[in-house]
């Protein structure tokens, strides 16, 4: 049994229902796209996520993480439309990677990316405003 969190028991995401999340395409710049399937993929690496941080992020736990980013850094490579909580899913998992240097890539990231920190922030802006503008509706 999990502990609570400040007096409540944590959320467990829901089973997407597919009929009520319908996918959606998202006009991103190719840097946009890159930076959002390269967060995806850090996560394979050494340095590894817990069941309850993949949780917050909306997976079931460190192995559907790993087995859902997979197909979601596939449907970025080939341009395919995703539900709205997939969009959501891959931005968290990216921002999380991204900074912390106890779960994620942190300092390495751009070592390991090709992306500067500085350029990184700068597309997760763009990324935040363009994927809740679409998914939230």
């Amino acid at each position: 049994m999990s502990s609570p969190v400040f007096g409540r028991e944590p959320s467990r995401p829901l089973p997407r229902d597919s009929d009520s999340d319908p996918t959606l395409e998202i006009d991103l710049t190719d840097d946009e796209r890159e930076v959002l399937q390269r967060g995806l993929a850090e996560w394979g690496g050494p340095d590894g996520c817990t069941d309850a941080l993949a949780s917050v992020m909306g997976f079931r736990d460190r192995a559907d993480l790993l087995e859902q980013g997979e197909r979601l850094h596939s449907a970025l490579i080939s341009g395919d439309p995703l539900a709205g909580e997939d969009w959501r899913r891959a931005l968290r998992a990216t921002e999380i990677v991204f900074v912390s240097a106890e779960f994620g890539s942190g300092k390495d990231w751009s070592a390991t990316t090709g992306f500067s920190d500085e350029e990184t922030i700068r597309l997760l802006r763009k990324l935040q405003r363009k994927i809740a503008a679409a998914a939230n509706g």
